[in-house]
């Protein structure tokens, strides 16, 4: 067998019914769309309308809330931190902020900023700029002999 021989098996693609080629077609004149009424025209959507029933999006319950003001933030554990200063993606004795983290390929998509957790174990000394860190995060790095500076100067206190 080769690649140019390979080939459907017989009936396994089905084409498509052209609709409204003549009455001798057997779907011509009306297309399939029956007779007369709002559903025989064009332009007829009639989403969620369920014949007259009550529709399921006002059967069912509203629940929750959505918080406009949510932050969403890119996370960085310590582990994943420590590990990028080992293979060198990242400098220790420099500050360590958001473009660093970009550039070292630990973060991708930086919404509201990045937050420093601490899962993991951080060795290095290190300064690193986030908008956020939670307690253990920021006790990892000083007992490690690093800072962490918030911008926003939010902790998981206020956060």
């Amino acid at each position: 067998m080769k690649l140019n021989e390979l080939r459907d098996n017989p009936g396994a693609r089905k084409e498509r019914l052209r609709v409204g080629r003549g009455i001798g077609s057997g779907k011509g004149k009306t297309g399939g769309r029956g007779v007369k009424g709002q559903t025989s025209r064009t332009g007829v959507a009639i989403n969620g309308f369920e014949g007259g029933q009550m529709p399921i999006y006002r059967r069912l319950p509203k629940r929750g809330f959505k918080n406009p003001f949510s932050k969403s933030f890119a996370v960085v554990n310590l582990g994943r931190l420590q590990a990028a200063i080992d293979a060198g993606k990242l400098d220790a004795a420099k500050t360590i902020n958001t473009e660093t983290l970009v550039a070292a390929g630990l973060v991708g998509n930086v919404q509201d900023g990045v937050r420093l957790l601490g899962k993991g174990e951080l060795t290095a000394k290190v300064t690193i700029e986030v908008a956020g860190a939670s307690k253990a995060a920021v006790a990892a790095v000083e007992k490690a002999g690093g800072s962490v500076v918030v911008a926003g100067g939010q902790t998981e206190a206020q956060a």
